[in-house]
């Protein structure tokens, strides 16, 4: 006998677990996050187009980065906003797709973008004399269009192995935003290959990178350990001090999420949110704290518009 069933066309988005009661605070505290997010991103990327000094490798990846970070955080945050306020729950299945298409491409493309950030500085570091022949225009413009492409084809075989699946109710996804885990209990198939495959392809993704950035950064450290001068090694660790952090703050939230073998609704929620807004936040925070280059620049961008407004 054939189950009935009838095709989902819309999900509703339970929100944040266990936050009943805290939605004004939650909506208070998280468009801070949003608004700072925009705000530190933007000023990077102003700081870095107003100054010739900033046009090199390093921060033209890093304007990438504070481009990605922005996007990462739109995808999900602004529905997020509107479920706080009280507005429709309600995310059509085509808007259901793209947002889980743009999470995990703009997700994994900052992946790769760390791995390219880190043999930029292992091309500074091991290979001074040679670094501008290494990392000449074309190269550059090469690893950021690659970056963009291996995040296009890994988030395209996870929405397609997600959304290849039927769905005929129930449409609740007890999450605050489309997401594999949260997705694939409600499709009325087997889902062990999309689970398989999904968790093999974020492993291999997340653990590729890693192994790339974790090379790039041993042979950082013994070109280090062969600088003769205390002020030579404090300069070339400094040159990388930011860019680890990122990295710590990047990697932590997806081994906590996605390759974990018994998932923690609670605590996949908790860990989301940092990743989607803390993360992007703390960026430009991280970047300008420990580079004088881009705090100069933004310090001229803000003495010149005081100038403009006094006149």
């Amino acid at each position: 006998m054939e189950k009935n069933c009838s095709v989902v066309t819309e999900f509703i988005l339970l929100g944040i677990l266990h936050m009943e009661g805290l939605e004004t605070m939650l909506l208070v505290l998280f468009l801070l996050f949003y608004a700072c997010t925009l705000l530190g991103n933007v000023s990077i990327l102003v700081a870095l187009l107003s100054s010739t000094r900033l046009h090199t490798p390093m921060y033209f990846f890093l304007g990438n980065l504070s481009m990605f970070d922005m996007s990462f955080s739109s995808v999900t945050c602004p529905k997020m906003l509107l479920y706080l306020m009280g507005l429709s729950p309600l995310i059509s299945y085509k808007n259901c797709v793209s947002q889980l298409f743009f999470f995990h491409f703009l997700g994994s493309t900052e992946c790769f973008l760390y791995t390219v950030m880190a043999y930029d500085r292992f091309a500074t570091i091991c290979y001074p004399l040679r670094y501008i022949a290494i990392m000449n225009p074309r190269i550059c413009g090469t690893l950021a269009v690659g970056t963009c492409l291996l995040g296009c084809l890994h988030s395209s075989i996870l929405t397609f192995l997600t959304f290849t699946l039927p769905y005929c109710g129930p449409n609740e996804v007890d999450h605050f935003f489309c997401d594999i885990p949260a997705l694939l209990p409600l499709a009325c198939a087997d889902t062990s290959l999309a689970q398989r495959v999904s968790f093999t392809n974020v492993c291999l993704v997340s653990l590729l990178c890693f192994l790339l950035i974790l090379l790039s950064y041993t042979c950082i450290t013994i070109s280090i350990l062969h600088i003769p001068s205390p002020q030579g090694r404090h300069r070339a660790f400094s040159t990388c001090s930011a860019h680890l952090i990122a990295i710590l703050c990047a990697y932590g939230p997806i081994i906590t999420v996605y390759l974990q073998p018994t998932p923690n609704p609670m605590l996949g929620t908790v860990v989301q949110i940092l990743m989607n807004l803390v993360g992007p936040m703390l960026n430009p925070l991280i970047y300008t704290l420990r580079n004088k280059e881009v705090k100069t620049a933004l310090k001229k961008i803000l003495c010149r518009t005081n100038h403009v407004a006094e006149r």
